[in-house]
């Protein structure tokens, strides 16, 4: 069965499921619109195109959320129609937010029975729910409506201190560690059950300008105070003192989480998460230390939305034929990639010089000389991390290289980098390990000793980490970090995503020229050819 999942909206996005094969792609990765809200005209032919299908050969469209303004409806059935024809309401099957979230989560967790948790700020009308699953069926228990929403209560915060709420939240987290809770937050929100309570009973601005009441924080400064944060002003009166509402805010996050988690923890059963909250790698880690292990989907946000429809649908088809099992999702190179013939093609009409490299060998050397290299590498990923396929990579031994990084990609300086570690090395490196080590970035550990020494440069200020664990089926990225430590002594690079800060991250090697000159990155590898962009 070929199964096509659509998301028509915030962060849109397109997903083929054609037997045991995937092909995904969010439509920002190729109109380079940061987190584009609207139907995934191009992501929807990219996908169809990876996998050699035709609008007529598929199924099912397994469209995400549910469509209650007629405007909005209508301009959905407008899209699908230009591409499948008149007949197309026939393949369509909307799967409602939350349920698109939890499949996303549970038939990629390879888990037969499982709780099943989604948080985030809102969809179709609710902001989290729980689930049971078992054997490929999942009962939901628990939820809490929009106005009762965890997700919303951080987005409100990010916009007080003049971040961009639904897309910055990750910055409060980075600038959390920079200070202490100072604010006692549980007149704002609390967990209530397995559900959560907002005592502010108000949402969105109204929500924000009630907290900057509650903080006694101007938010006619808030802009001036944000701008001050990314550049690394962090004394001032109302700077210090949004470092702190910041901090306030993520120890409440990580206790809500907690207290929740412990009460999922009562049915014995391994969990599967996703949501806008889950990109929250600090609470992530709060959770896993309950769990001993727990599984995130990769693109856990609404980016992910297109990918659990199409799930939820394939496992409802499998079930009703008996032909359902766990599935395990072991790698997220799911998206577009390019010839060698049609690399060269483009580097020849840039005019641009190159020459042949042995990726490894060639990558390695750069680092241990001290040079920033850009790599582009296979098959985009799909999800908001870059795991070596659309990677700029380090030197993590050298703490300065993050000004230059920060400077190079206009970055805010107080936003930590993350390692790619040898699998093998792992434990190494990570003090509080339980459960697989994590391939997909989405959560943070506290490193080890040995690690903050040899590697300052991907260690926060609170000694913590986000590290992606390398296998060595990776195959050449795994290659390219084994080499840099016979070299350097170091099993781990520095890994942060190909992309100007504020962009998404590079598709297509025109993409990765012209954001490798615009950084003016010292080396950039397009697949097997090495590219001076300066």
């Amino acid at each position: 069965m070929i199964i096509l999942g659509v998301h028509d909206g915030h962060d849109a996005g397109a997903v083929l499921f054609k037997g045991d094969k995937i092909y995904a792609v969010n439509e920002e990765r190729l109109n380079r619109i940061k987190k584009y809200r609207g139907f995934p005209r191009l992501s929807v032919r990219k996908v169809l195109e990876l996998g050699e299908v035709s609008p007529e050969e598929v199924d099912a469209i397994a469209v995400a959320g549910l469509f209650r303004r007629r405007n909005r409806l209508l301009e959905l059935e407008n899209e699908l129609k230009s591409v499948f024809g008149s007949e197309f309401r026939k393949k369509v099957i909307f799967v409602e937010h939350h349920l698109a979230h939890a499949s996303s989560a549970y038939y990629t967790s390879g888990l037969s029975d499982a709780i099943v948790l989604t948080i985030d700020a809102a969809g179709d009308g609710l902001s989290s729910t729980v689930s049971i699953a078992r054997k490929g069926e999942m009962f939901r228990i628990a939820q809490s409506t929009y106005i009762d929403s965890l997700g919303d209560f951080y987005a409100s915060v990010t916009e007080l201190l003049g971040f961009k709420p639904m897309r910055h939240e990750g910055k409060v987290m980075s600038l959390a560690a920079y200070g202490k809770p100072s604010y006692e937050l549980s007149a704002v929100i609390e967990v209530s059950g397995l559900s959560f309570e907002n005592k502010l009973k108000v949402i969105g601005v109204e929500a924000t300008k009630k907290l900057a009441e509650f903080f006694s924080f101007p938010l006619d400064k808030a802009k001036e105070v944000s701008s001050n944060l990314k550049r690394g002003f962090m004394s001032g009166k109302l700077e210090r003192k949004a470092i702190e509402i910041a901090a306030s805010a993520q120890a409440h996050l990580e206790r809500l989480i907690e207290e929740m988690g412990l009460e999922l923890r009562k049915y014995n059963l391994p969990i599967a998460y996703a949501g806008g909250v889950a990109q929250n790698v600090k609470a992530n880690a709060v959770l896993r230390g309950i769990f001993g292990d727990i599984w995130v989907f990769p693109a856990m946000d609404d980016a992910g939305l297109a990918f659990g429809a199409a799930a939820y649908i394939k496992a409802q088809m499998d079930i009703l034929f008996g032909k359902w099992k766990p599935f395990k999702l072991e790698h997220v190179f799911l998206g577009p990639y390019y010839s060698l013939d049609f690399v060269e093609d483009v580097l020849k009409r840039e005019k641009l010089e190159y020459e042949e490299v042995d990726v490894p060998s060639f990558v390695s050397d750069s680092l241990v000389d001290g040079k920033i290299v850009g790599l582009f590498q296979g098959e985009l990923e799909y999800g908001p991390r870059a795991l070596g396929h659309r990677s700029i990579l380090a030197d993590p031994r050298d703490e300065k290289v993050k000004e230059k990084l920060n400077l190079a990609l206009k970055r805010d300086v107080f936003q930590p980098f993350a390692p790619s570690i040898l699998e093998e090395d792992f434990p190494k490196y990570i003090e509080d390990l339980t459960g697989e080590p994590n391939r997909f970035m989405t959560m943070s550990y506290k490193a080890s000793d040995e690690f903050v020494e040899v590697a300052p440069a991907v260690v926060h200020v609170d000694g913590t980490t986000r590290p992606q664990s390398v296998p060595e089926w990776l195959g050449e990225y795994y290659e390219i970090i084994r080499k840099f430590k016979e070299k350097s002594g170091v099993g781990a690079v520095l890994n942060t995503s190909f992309n100007m800060h504020g962009e998404p991250i590079v598709c297509s090697p025109r993409d990765a020229i012209r954001t490798a000159k615009i950084a003016n990155l010292d080396v950039l590898v397009l697949e097997d050819f090495a590219v001076y962009p300066k």
